[in-house]
């Protein structure tokens, strides 16, 4: 029997959870320099802080999933995986386009995010397709 699981998709899951930790720990720290710098609303304060922790929260089980269904070759936990993708790339687009002040390091650090997101989920796609067939 032949091997259907993608090396390019493991290796790019392995690498988007180190940069997922890099881009975590810098939004969190530049919305913390924001709220002191500048006269940040408080009341627009927790949902800033909301979507980045619920975008940390669903980011484990969306790269789990994402690692055993490639290892096991199994669509469902592929499927799961790109699912969860789908709302991870909203609340990216969130802070990327709505969050109350936007630096040019969320938008580098958005932007490089959803590139991974992108090639990640038509890795995805394909590695299912193979897995199907």
């Amino acid at each position: 029997s032949s091997q259907l699981s993608s090396l390019p998709l493991q290796i790019l899951l392995y690498v988007n959870g180190i940069y997922y930790i890099f881009y975590f720990l810098a939004t969190l720290a530049m919305i913390i320099y924001k709220s002191q710098v500048f006269s940040y609303p408080d009341e627009l304060l927790a949902p800033d802080l909301a979507v980045l922790f619920l975008m940390a929260i669903l980011e484990v089980p969306r790269s789990y999933l994402g690692f055993k269904g490639n290892l096991t070759e199994a669509e469902a936990p592929l499927g799961l995986s790109l699912g969860l993708t789908v709302g991870s790339v909203g609340l990216c687009v969130y802070l990327l386009l709505w969050q109350t002040y936007v630096l040019w390091a969320d938008v580098l650090l958005n932007a490089a995010l959803l590139s991974a997101y992108g090639l990640e989920s038509g890795l995805k796609v394909t590695a299912i397709a193979a897995f199907v067939s």
